[in-house]
């Protein structure tokens, strides 16, 4: 697997309590594969807010402290409008590998969105491996990826 991001900084990762099963199993899989991993919780399936782990997966990716952010919840809904707030992050919510490749080349996302409710471990995985090693296609998309931004 080729991989298109910084491979010097880690990979962000937060989730909500609908996520945190899959997290942790996701934190070790990378590890395993030797990426560094920057785990932003929760660390626990009692309920907790989203945003607070949002926010700081997506303010860790638009700061270039990460190379790409993961973010999982029960939807994925609320992660991705949450990290999508931030100017510099553009966070796709992804349920199958083929959305997972088109929000890496026509979006240039960074963050990934997985809906843990809907979609099997394995199949999450399989999208994570494509989102870090599909490119950006850049050109035409590359002008509507710079239209994104409000400020």
């Amino acid at each position: 697997m080729s991989f298109v991001f910084d491979p010097s900084k880690p990979i962000a990762i937060g989730s909500d309590h609908a996520g945190v099963e899959y997290k942790t199993v996701l934190v070790k899989w990378l590890a395993d594969k030797g990426f560094e991993v920057k785990d932003f919780g929760t660390y626990t399936t009692d309920s907790v807010d989203y945003p607070d782990f949002a926010h700081p997966t997506a303010a860790s990716v638009e700061s270039g402290e990460s190379s790409f952010g993961i973010l999982l919840c029960g939807s994925a809904n609320g992660v991705a409008i949450t990290a999508n707030k931030h100017q510099h992050v553009r966070a796709g919510l992804c349920w199958e590998n083929d959305v997972a490749r088109l929000v890496r080349m026509h979006n240039n996302a960074n963050i990934i969105c997985i809906p843990a409710r809907f979609v099997a471990l394995a199949l999450a995985q399989q999208m994570i491996e494509n989102f870090m090693s599909t490119p950006f296609e850049g050109g035409r998309h590359a002008t509507r990826v710079n239209k994104i931004a409000c400020a």
